[in-house]
């Protein structure tokens, strides 16, 4: 791996994880806190995002692979937070909300892999 994309995947990652942080401090404010809706958004969104540009990245082997690496690497890797969403997830049974951590999982589960779905289906329309 080249010293450019090793850059570009860190500065991906600088970008990702801030734009995490935002989104999720803005779910929070905006929906409450019944579920982690952050990481949901995040989660959600991610996985329309590589779905879509893993598609798109396949179909076109003249983008720069740096690129690709830190949009998909670096970027998305820092957004997405499957280690957040497995924490959140425990939390809340280890709290008793045994249900609710069930929705949570299902919800994240669910919806993330449909937006991935989504996601490669939009590339190959365009």
């Amino acid at each position: 791996m080249s010293e450019l994309s090793i850059l570009a995947i860190a500065i991906g990652g600088a970008f990702g994880s801030v734009s995490r942080f935002i989104v999720a401090r803005e779910m929070g404010r905006l929906l409450g806190s019944f579920l982690p809706y952050g990481t949901l958004v995040v989660n959600v969104l991610g996985s329309l995002a590589l779905g879509w540009l893993a598609t798109v990245f396949l179909d076109r082997p003249e983008i720069n692979v740096a690129l690709r690496l830190g949009i998909a690497v670096g970027f998305l890797g820092a957004f997405t937070t499957f280690s957040t969403f497995s924490f959140e997830s425990v939390q809340l049974l280890l709290n008793g909300a045994v249900w609710r951590a069930a929705l949570n999982v299902a919800v994240n589960t669910v919806v993330c892999l449909s937006m991935c779905y989504l996601g490669i289906q939009l590339a190959r329309l365009g």
